[in-house]
């Protein structure tokens, strides 16, 4: 999806877990291996943008997120709550252009997954040895979020 404003786009980052292993896509635009994730459009919520990416990106549809929301009646109509991210970041993209990141880690139910061929060239699970490997060029932010995930996705 191409930029929605001019310099900062809000986007959701998915680091998905499965058996000890997390999912990354290698990105045809920008070069790079980079976990799941997209714009949050201009219709929709983080939620929505959320399964929407994974979906897109992987074919998953059965997921956890690792977050919370309150588990209370909402006593407005007009009143949604949403997953916590586990972190929020900001990232450059190109000297004009930066990212506000909602980083999110999630369990995936299958290790069942599909290129999304328009957008990546590859995809894959990586297991936490190879988040290291330099064949991977990994950014230690990148590094640092999926080691997290897995972490938690082991609780």
């Amino acid at each position: 999806m191409p930029h929605i404003h001019e310099s900062i786009d809000w986007t959701v980052v998915a680091y998905v877990v499965y058996q000890n292993k997390v999912l990354f896509v290698f990105h045809k635009e920008l070069q790079k291996w980079l976990p799941l994730g997209g714009h949050i459009e201009l219709s929709e919520d983080p939620d929505q943008a959320l399964v929407r990416e994974v979906e897109e990106e992987s074919g998953i549809q059965e997921l956890e997120v690792l977050a919370t929301k309150p588990d209370i009646k909402v006593d407005a109509v007009e009143r949604k709550f949403l997953y916590t991210p586990a972190y929020v970041d900001i990232h450059t993209i190109n000297e004009k252009h930066r990212h506000i990141g909602l980083v999110y880690f999630l369990r995936a139910k299958t290790n069942v997954i599909r290129l999304a061929e328009q957008e990546h060239t590859e995809i894959r699970w990586l297991t936490e040895e190879e988040l290291d490997n330099p064949e991977f060029r990994l950014e230690h932010s990148i590094k640092f979020y999926a080691k997290e995930a897995l972490q938690r996705a082991a609780q």
